[in-house]
């Protein structure tokens, strides 16, 4: 299904062990709210974020807003740890670390199920079949509605499908204006210029083949096009600012929407995940869908090739 994510990475205050506060909660129930007035319903979610507090925030805004979870579907992510064993981060797809980290998501959010869980890296460690013993555990447990992962290739999903008993669902990938190399793939086959990018070739394909939904993070790009503070911009990221901001105008909407547009334009259903945690910011995302609908192709091209620097061969 296309539609626009709020990845809720920003909420819950420091990365660190300390305890979130009620203004921590109270930005979180602006944030959701923010998310609903613009139509969005997916909350995206891991174990990892802010310590484990992004959860929790979000839990607690559930907590207190009676009928809330019936209107908001969650995902969140597991298989990274941090700061753990002298290791600033390494992965885990273990069986008994899948059980564990999901029940601890659950007991933060304050909920009996996650309507999807996200692998969210491979884990070269991980044996598939054990993996999806822990998945039809949590599945046949209600704890878990449906299966996808995060940034993995075409062959790597491939390989963990052959042992489930349930479809991978989606697949979240860094995919944007400015992070391109996900499109590019697809137009640079037998070109010089493809060492310049190492997408696994053939993933976006797959994707589209199995139903599988390819979910956007860094979607805005980081605010480089609509006005963020990124030190010195490059003649590219000046330009296509330059860019956003008329065709904002002449779709009378926001610089945000145009972004997301554009990707949501795109055959393969891009649902973009937004990570802004600012309430006015969340609300200028809520024309995107039109906007993806009404963008002419040259509009899109021209986005484009203004962002890469150079024409596409």
């Amino acid at each position: 299904m296309q539609e626009v994510i709020y990845g809720c990475m920003g909420l819950g205050g420091s990365w660190s062990d300390e305890p979130h506060g009620t203004q921590h909660v109270d930005q979180a129930a602006a944030a959701v709210q923010a998310a609903l007035d613009a139509g969005i319903t997916l909350f995206d979610h891991a174990d990892i974020y802010r310590s484990g507090k992004s959860e929790a925030v979000f839990g607690e805004v559930l907590a207190g807003t009676p009928g809330l979870r019936d209107r908001v579907r969650l995902q969140t992510k597991c298989g990274i740890r941090l700061n753990e064993r002298g290791l600033a981060t390494h992965y885990d797809l273990s069986r008994d670390a899948i059980l564990e980290r999901v029940n601890g998501s659950l007991n933060r959010l304050r909920t009996d199920y996650v309507d999807i869980l996200l692998l969210h890296r491979p884990d070269p460690l991980a044996d598939p079949a054990e993996v999806a013993s822990a998945v039809g555990q949590l599945m046949a447990e209600g704890k878990v509605r449906h299966l996808g992962v995060s940034n993995m290739s075409a062959a790597q999903i491939e390989v963990l499908q052959d042992r489930l008993e349930t479809p991978v669902v989606a697949n979240q990938l860094e995919m944007s204006l400015l992070k391109r190399a996900w499109l590019e793939s697809q137009v640079l086959v037998n070109h010089p210029e493809h060492l310049d990018y190492s997408f696994p070739h053939g993933t976006l394909e797959y994707c589209t083949r199995n139903n599988i939904t390819l979910q956007a993070y860094g979607s805005l790009a980081r605010g480089a096009y609509t006005g963020a503070e990124t030190g010195s911009p490059s003649s590219a990221e000046a330009a296509t600012a330059e860019l956003v901001a008329e065709l904002a105008g002449e779709y009378s909407t926001s610089g945000e929407a145009i972004l997301l547009g554009w990707l949501m334009k795109h055959p393969a259903g891009i649902a973009p995940v937004i990570g802004t945690a600012n309430p006015d910011r969340i609300r200028a995302c809520a024309d995107a869908a039109r906007v993806a609908r009404a963008m002419t192709r040259a509009d899109w091209y021209r986005l484009w090739v203004t962002a890469r620097g150079s024409n596409i061969p």
